[in-house]
């Protein structure tokens, strides 16, 4: 007699649960590092000590190292050291000039283009953005912080566009970690980001990408006024 639990019942299909390669997951870690800053500007990048740290092989730190020094975070000098890329006044302002440029199209673009599904999600971002805002919890109103420009310029629909916003992101996550150190620019950014948000449900796209473009320089300026330019920590 046959058993009914042969090879002939059909199964569920084996999906891969793909894991991040190692370095990869390193980058992320000391990307998270380097916009907190907890690693600072300037400081030098210590192998043994990051590698006793995650406890990984200097191997996948290495790659890690490279990936974050194409991403803008890492500077590598030319007697093989690394140190994390110093906050510059002028660079940050040229940076920040150009994410106001591409966050303005973004949102004149999701303006009119969020679907009823995606306005609903800005808002309830918006909404527990404010709650920590008022709570004073910094990491994750950051998170919400970063997590809404996101969308608004996923929400233009435009591949172009999010893949070159992306190429800057951590450059701009770090600088706008920083913005919130000034009480008073937090307290102006969640204003802004609730005049950004009306103005999207308006379905007005020149309003919503003209006050886009003036939060984000206006964050620039901030950071830029605070800046020094030094040379990096001597190693």
């Amino acid at each position: 007699m046959q058993d009914d639990t042969d090879a002939s019942m059909p199964r569920p299909p084996v999906r891969e649960l793909r894991r991040a390669p190692l370095h990869e997951q390193v980058a992320e870690r000391l990307r998270e590092l380097i916009v907190h800053g907890q690693l600072k500007p300037g400081e030098r990048i210590s192998e043994q000590a990051l590698c006793d740290a995650l406890d990984i092989s200097r191997t996948p730190l290495r790659e890690a190292i490279k990936s974050l020094a194409v991403e803008g975070l890492i500077e590598l000098r030319p007697n093989r050291s690394a140190v994390i890329a110093p906050l510059r006044r002028e660079q940050t302002l040229e940076l920040f000039e150009v994410i106001a440029g591409m966050e303005r199209i973004a949102a004149e673009h999701a303006a009119l283009r969020l679907t009823p599904e995606e306005l609903r999600r800005l808002d309830r971002l918006q909404t527990r953005m404010e709650a920590c805002h008022e709570a004073g919890d910094l990491k994750p109103y950051f998170a919400l912080n970063q997590e809404i420009h996101e969308r608004i310029v996923a929400g233009a629909h435009n591949a172009v566009l999010v893949s070159s916003h992306g190429i800057l992101l951590s450059q701009v996550s770090r600088a706008r970690y920083f913005a919130l150190f000034v009480p008073q620019r937090w307290q102006d950014s969640v204003m802004e980001h609730r005049m950004i948000l009306d103005a999207l449900k308006a379905h007005d796209a020149a309003h919503a990408g003209a006050l886009m473009r003036d939060h984000v320089w206006r964050t620039g300026q901030i950071i830029a006024d605070a800046i020094e330019d030094r040379p990096a920590a001597a190693s």
